[in-house]
């Protein structure tokens, strides 16, 4: 992902590729500095809404988070260093569907962490410790798939749009072999171990709404590049499922 705290998680669509002119990579001065906001941000609405600084849970969270997207940096920086510059702007040409989405799905995101808070701040739900492994077990493997997606896609953008200027194709290596949107699939992983890590009944429920969006963003998403993405339909019919195999 990128450096920083996600509003969305990204377009991870299968179809991506090399595009015409490669763009310059982001200075290390700009990198450090949207990675600063990013911290600043995550330190708020961990502690904000708590009142609290004293939230042992929190700060574990918040340090397994940076180690993952510090991971994440360094393997793109390695295989994929042009991703990193693409990934930090809003196309102009992002679907309008897409648009409104975000404006949905952004909300919902924040306030895992918000609920999880405040929560944490007023004593509220308390789950039990052999979650917080379980949240290890999604929040891991989900991370790792999310950077091999990244990795192996170049057009894996914030947004969803037909990267013409690019001149996209279908791409069909690493995890897009087994499923359409391995992004999003990493991506549950992520929302789903927020509550578990912070221990939170309450923070499920925008979790689990958060999820719902993504599913339905990849609905949305696929049948898009079904209508566009010259290439895409075969694909589609070689690699028949979009985020679980064998369901759906």
């Amino acid at each position: 992902m990128r450096a920083g705290v996600p509003g969305t998680s990204g377009e991870d669509v299968a179809p991506r590729a090399v595009g015409a002119e490669r763009p310059a990579e982001p200075s290390p001065v700009r990198v450090a500095l949207a990675s600063a906001a990013s911290l600043g941000l995550m330190v708020a609405l961990l502690f904000g809404p708590a009142g609290r600084l004293d939230w042992t849970a929190g700060w574990i969270y918040l340090g397994i988070l940076v180690a993952s997207l510090r991971i994440n940096y360094a393997c793109l920086r390695r295989w994929n260093p042009e991703l990193i510059e693409r990934r930090m702007h809003l196309p102009s040409d992002t679907k309008t569907w897409d648009k409104v989405w975000i404006g949905f799905f952004s909300p919902l995101f924040v306030a895992v962490y918000v609920v999880a808070s405040l929560d944490a701040g007023r004593g509220g739900s308390t789950m039990p410790a052999w979650l917080w492994p379980v949240g290890l077990a999604l929040f891991v493997p989900g991370m790792a798939l999310f950077t091999w997606s990244m990795v192996v896609n170049p057009f894996f953008e914030k947004t969803v749009r037909i990267q013409t200027d690019r001149n996209q194709r279908v791409i069909d290596t690493g995890p897009y072999q087994y499923v359409r949107h391995p992004g999003y699939v990493g991506f549950f992983g992520w929302i789903l171990s927020a509550p578990l890590f912070l221990g939170s009944w309450w923070a499920l429920v925008p979790a689990l709404l958060s999820a719902a969006g993504v599913i339905v963003r990849t609905a949305l998403e696929d049948r898009t590049l079904r209508e566009e993405l010259d290439g895409y339909e075969d694909y589609a019919r070689r690699v028949r499922f979009r985020l679980v195999p064998g369901v759906w």
